[in-house]
């Protein structure tokens, strides 16, 4: 069921609900990288947003405010109020299997790690991703806007994603990827018509500039 609510009215029609799950990747479109996915888990009854005022689309925030957001919720998390987990599904796995059933896998992987029995648990996903079948669950188109809970997934999603492409970005210095985090920008796309592409490029997204680096 997809649905398109406004604010933390959604949480509403969860009363009966112990847990709930809220799931986002990061990292769909980069031409090198893997794919992100978090996922945090709350009791039904957390308070998202007094725990977390700037909780919001990781989209619209700046690089430290979700480093700020995603090391409270680390704080939150050693407290044992809330739990949390970020799957990836690599570079290699996207090109073998397609950008869909990477992000699936690693929500999967999320969810089950998260809650291994669907039973007291509801799943809020952002977009057009699913948990699980046997999962109770609502796919919200703008969810990561719109309910607390996906946002701050969508944060952690980003931050864990980020930090990794800058350690890569050590070991192939010639891509920028402490900047562009291997989005397809224009120092991106020349770097990789002057060099080629590197171990991490996922190759099916790279075609027509690698074949511009042969000519």
């Amino acid at each position: 069921m997809t649905a398109n609510l406004a604010g933390f009215d959604i949480l509403i029609c969860y009363s009966n609900m112990r847990y709930l799950i809220g799931v986002d990747e990061a990292g769909r479109g980069p031409l090198a990288g893997p794919v992100a996915v978090g996922a945090v888990m709350v009791p039904e009854r957390f308070d998202v947003l007094a725990a977390f005022p700037g909780a919001k689309d990781s989209k619209i925030l700046s690089p430290q405010q979700r480093e700020d957001i995603y090391k409270e919720l680390e704080q939150r998390a050693r407290a044992g109020d809330i739990r949390f987990c970020i799957r990836f599904s690599s570079h290699l796995y996207i090109d073998r299997c397609g950008i869909t059933k990477a992000v699936r896998r690693a929500v999967h992987s999320g969810v089950r790690f998260l809650a291994p029995e669907s039973a007291d648990v509801r799943v809020l996903l952002d977009g057009l991703l699913h948990a699980p079948p046997a999962y109770e669950q609502e796919t919200i188109i703008r969810g990561d806007f719109l309910v607390p809970l996906i946002s701050l997934a969508s944060i952690v999603a980003k931050v864990r994603r980020d930090r990794l492409m800058v350690r890569l970005a050590r070991k192939y210095p010639l891509y920028g990827f402490e900047g562009h985090k291997g989005y397809g920008t224009r120092a991106h796309r020349e770097s990789i018509a002057e060099h080629g592409l590197s171990d991490v490029h996922r190759t099916s997204y790279c075609g027509r500039i690698s074949l511009k680096a042969e000519s």
